[in-house]
C-alpha cells in the first residue's frame, strides 16, 4: 500500500489535500522570503541611517548589514527544536507555529523607533527581533520540504517538492515590486519612513497565512509512522545511523546558501555601496529575476521526476562555477541592462534550478522517524554559516580591496558550486526510498 495515500481516500480527495498542501508551503516559503529581500535591502540601504550612528558612514553600513548575518545564528537552533517537535508531535503543528513566529517579527521591525528617538535600544531591538525570527525561519523550509515530500504522489515528487522554491520566488517578486514601486521617485522616500510600510503590510501576510495553514491535513506518512510508535527517539537514531545523510544536507546547504545568498543579497549591497545603483534598479532586476524563476521553479521540478534531483542539482553546481566570473563581470559594468542579465541568470535561473530540487532530495535522505529534525539540523547549520557568512566575507574582501577587486568574490562563487556538485553525488536517499527522486 503506498501510504502516501490512505486506502479510504479518493482521487477527488486527494486533490483537494494537495491543493492543500501546496497552498501551505507556498504561503511559508513567501513569507520566508518576503522578509529576506526587504531585510537585504533595507540592511544595505536604510538601517545604517534609521538604527545606527550614521557619524561613521563606512561603519554604520557594515553593522546594518551584519545584521542581516546575525539573523543567522538562531537559525540551527531553530531548525533543531522546531524539527525534533514536528518529527514528535506533527509537520501540521510546527509549520502553524513558524509561520506565527516569523509574520510577527517581520512586522514588529517595522514599528521599531530610529537611532534618533531611542539611541542605542533602536539597534538591539533590531538584533534581538532577528534573532527570535532565525528561530522560525530556521524550521520553515525543512517543515515546508519535508511537509510537501511526504504529502507528493509516487510519480511528483520532484514537481511537488519544489513547491518551497515557488513560495520562495512569489515572496522575492512581492518584496521586490513593493520595494520598486516605493522607490520610483528616489530613494528619500524610504529613508523617510516609506520603509515601514512593506514590514508592517506583512500583517496582511500573516493573517492569510494562518488561516490556509490551518486547513492542512497531517502528512501520511507521519501518520503511518504514528501508528507503529516509532518516532520517539529522533536526534538518537540521526547520530547513531544516519551522520552520513547529515553530512550530505549539510555540504549541499553550504553550496547553495553562499551561492544563493551571494547572488541575492551581496549582489545588492555591492552594486549600492561600490557601484552607486539605485535601490529602484536593484529592485527590478529581482523583480525581474523572480517572475523568470517563477516558471523555472516548475521546470526543474519536472526535470527531477524525469532525470532525478541528484542529476539536477549536480548539474546546477556545475553551472553555477562557470557563471562565477561571468556574474560578478556583468555586475561590474555598472550598466542597468547587464545587471539585469546578471540576475536574471543567476536569481532565476541557476538558484531555482538549485533549490527546486531540495524539496525531495533533502528529505529522501532521512527516514520518516528522523525526517524533520535531520533536514532542519544539517541544514541549517550550512545556512548559518554559509548563508550568513559568504555575502559578508564576499563584501569585506570588495571593502579591504585597494581597488575593491571582485576576485575573491567570484573564487567564493566557484568554490560553492563545486561543494554543491560534489556533495550532491553522495545522495544516500536509495536507503529510505526505492524511487529516484
Amino acid at each position: 500500500m503506498d501510504i502516501r495515500k490512505p486506502e479510504w481516500e479518493t482521487p477527488e480527495q486527494m486533490h483537494k489535500r494537495l491543493k492543500k498542501v501546496a497552498a501551505a508551503t507556498i504561503v511559508g516559503s513567501m513569507l520566508e522570503w518576503y522578509d529576506f529581500y526587504l531585510y537585504a535591502t533595507m540592511a544595505s540601504i536604510v538601517f545604517s541611517k534609521v538604527f545606527f550612528d550614521s557619524s561613521d558612514p563606512s561603519s554604520a553600513s557594515m553593522k546594518a548589514f551584519s545584521t542581516f548575518a546575525i539573523g543567522f545564528v538562531a537559525r540551527p537552533v531553530g531548525g533543531m527544536l522546531f524539527g525534533y517537535f514536528g518529527d514528535r508531535f506533527g509537520r501540521k503543528k510546527m509549520l502553524y507555529v513558524t509561520f506565527l513566529l516569523m509574520g510577527l517579527c517581520t512586522t514588529a521591525i517595522g514599528l521599531i523607533p530610529s537611532y534618533a528617538v531611542i539611541g542605542f535600544w533602536a539597534p538591539f531591538l533590531l538584533v534581538a527581533i532577528r534573532i527570535v525570527q532565525g528561530l522560525g525561519a530556521g524550521a520553515e523550509l525543512a517543515g515546508a520540504a519535508v511537509t510537501s515530500y511526504e504529502h507528493a504522489t509516487e510519480q511528483k515528487r520532484g514537481r511537488q517538492g519544489a513547491w518551497p522554491a515557488l513560495g520562495l520566488n512569489l515572496g522575492l517578486l512581492l518584496s521586490s515590486m513593493t520595494v520598486y514601486l516605493l522607490t520610483l521617485g528616489g530613494d528619500k522616500f524610504l529613508l523617510a519612513g516609506g520603509w515601514r510600510i512593506p514590514f508592517l503590510f506583512s500583517a496582511v501576510l500573516v493573517m492569510v497565512g494562518l488561516w490556509v495553514r490551518k486547513q492542512l491535513p497531517e502528512t501520511p506518512e507521519f501518520d503511518h509512522a504514528k501508528e507503529g510508535h516509532a518516532r520517539s527517539t529522533p536526534f538518537k537514531e540521526l547520530f547513531s545511523t544516519n551522520l552520513k545523510g547529515l553530512g550530505v544536507v549539510f555540504f549541499v546547504a553550504i553550496g547553495y546558501n553562499a551561492l544563493s545568498y551571494i547572488f541575492k543579497t551581496f549582489s545588492l549591497a555591492y552594486l549600492t555601496q561600490f557601484k552607486g545603483v539605485s535601490a529602484n534598479v536593484t529592485s527590478l532586476s529581482v523583480t525581474l529575476a523572480s517572475l523568470v524563476a517563477i516558471v523555472a521553479v516548475p521546470t526543474f521540478g519536472w526535470l527531477c521526476d524525469k532525470y532525478s534531483s541528484k542529476k539536477v542539482l549536480v548539474v546546477g553546481g556545475i553551472l553555477s562555477t562557470l557563471f562565477a566570473y561571468p556574474f560578478m563581470a556583468l555586475l561590474d559594468s555598472g550598466q542597468n541592462s547587464l545587471i539585469y542579465l546578471a540576475l536574471i541568470l543567476g536569481t532565476g535561473v541557476l538558484a531555482p534550478m538549485m533549490f527546486a530540487p531540495q524539496g525531495s532530495y533533502l528529505s529522501r535522505q532521512f527516514s520518516v522517524q528522523s525526517r524533520s529534525t535531520g533536514v532542519g539540523t544539517a541544514r541549517e547549520i550550512g545556512t548559518a554559516i554559509a548563508g550568513g557568512l559568504a555575502p559578508l566575507w564576499a563584501l569585506a574582501l570588495v571593502a579591504q580591496s585597494a581597488t575593491h577587486s571582485t576576485d575573491g568574490v567570484v573564487l567564493i562563487l566557484g568554490g560553492s558550486g563545486l561543494i554543491l556538485a560534489l556533495a550532491s553525488l553522495c545522495d544516500q536517499g536509495y536507503r529510505f526510498s526505492r524511487h529516484k527522486n
